[in-house]
């Protein structure tokens, strides 16, 4: 099976390059450590590609659409419609992302994972529909245990025919109604409350957060997701987009390609490839910090720390775009930079 050869497949990093990549870092002409968070970026890809200083390469940026069934509980402030309309959106290059994508230079791919829209004859668009958006969990499995396999694995093969000169990749999606999805997925894994965990998502009022919260209870009370099998949770409670961007998770760890996560949705699919293999938290950079109540519990879990904090909520891939092109630019400064002796400048003072 394809995800479990996957995950058989990542391996924990190997640390002792991290020595060899300060080494460089503190050669080059500034003080050391002067360049903060910028110099561990460089660093800790420097350690994944097993490589001082990294080669750089393609930004790709996958964005999974997905609708949810759960959106007839009245849990989001925008119609159902808007994921189709959104998605299309994407294709003609109109959204954030877009504006993010070309401004740092990122190539995007808009893939349909589960739309309840037909976009025959759309240019630019991924066709991988598993179904037409997921259940509603209030009332039963958002998707049967082979349709979020096939969601999971979808992502992984993407992840896999991505181009062999990547440097970055990244996960963002579309799909009204995936913040409860996302809030139902932190409760069933780490036992968060659930008012803890929801959020006002695309800005619901105070009724819609009570139903948000609704949502959820009864989406875990009945469907009962089991905490040690990640692909139960996703199974019932959670989207197909959740689904593949935990595929790209795992299939970039497989192939040692640093991926940055965005916000909360992402996180989730996050917490389910870190169920599924621990070692994937090694691969994983963590953005920003959504305003999204549960996303700091999701990081957490993940033990990853936020490098923005720009009180941005829309997904996307939003800040992982951002992130991405910082990652770039940590990485050009250590390659790029002359050290002290190239330059002929003197080093500090004993």
């Amino acid at each position: 099976m394809l995800l479990e050869a996957t995950i058989e497949k990542i391996r924990p990093l190997d640390r002792s390059l991290e020595s060899a990549a300060q080494q460089r870092l503190d050669s080059l002409t500034k003080p050391q450590g002067s360049l903060g968070k910028l110099e561990e970026l460089a660093r800790r890809v420097a350690v994944i590609q097993e490589k001082v200083p990294p080669r750089l390469g393609r930004n790709l940026l996958f964005i999974f659409a997905a609708d949810h069934g759960v959106t007839a509980e009245g849990v989001s402030a925008y119609p159902k419609d808007v994921t189709a309309q959104m998605t299309q959106n994407f294709l003609d290059g109109g959204a954030a992302i877009n504006v993010l994508a070309r401004h740092c230079g990122i190539d995007t791919e808009v893939v349909d994972v589960g739309v309840d829209y037909d976009f025959s004859g759309a240019r630019g668009l991924r066709n991988c529909k598993v179904r037409r958006g997921t259940g509603n969990f209030t009332r039963g499995p958002a998707m049967s245990r082979a349709e979020a396999l096939r969601a999971v694995e979808i992502g992984i093969e993407l992840a896999q025919a991505a181009s062999d000169n990547l440097f970055l990749l990244g996960a963002g999606e579309m799909g009204i109604g995936n913040s409860t999805s996302a809030a139902a997925i932190l409760c069933a894994l780490t036992g968060a409350s659930v008012t803890d965990a929801v959020g006002r998502g695309t800005g619901i009022d105070d009724a819609g957060l009570q139903r948000k919260i609704t949502a959820v209870e009864s989406g875990l009370t009945l469907n009962r997701p089991n905490a040690d099998d990640p692909l139960d949770v996703l199974a019932k409670i959670g989207g197909l987009e959740i689904g593949a961007m935990t595929g790209v998770i795992l299939g970039a760890a497989a192939r040692r390609v640093p991926l940055v996560l965005d916000g909360f949705i992402s996180g989730a699919a996050a917490l389910l490839a870190q169920r599924f293999c621990p070692a994937v938290m090694d691969f994983c950079f963590a953005s920003h910090l959504s305003v999204e109540p549960g996303h700091r519990r999701i990081l957490d879990a993940l033990g990853l720390a936020p490098l923005l904090d720009l009180q941005m909520r829309l997904g996307e891939g939003t800040g992982a775009c951002l992130l991405m092109n910082l990652i770039e630019a940590a990485v050009k400064l250590m390659s790029e930079m002359a050290t002290f002796q190239s330059a002929g400048v003197k080093e500090k003072l004993p």
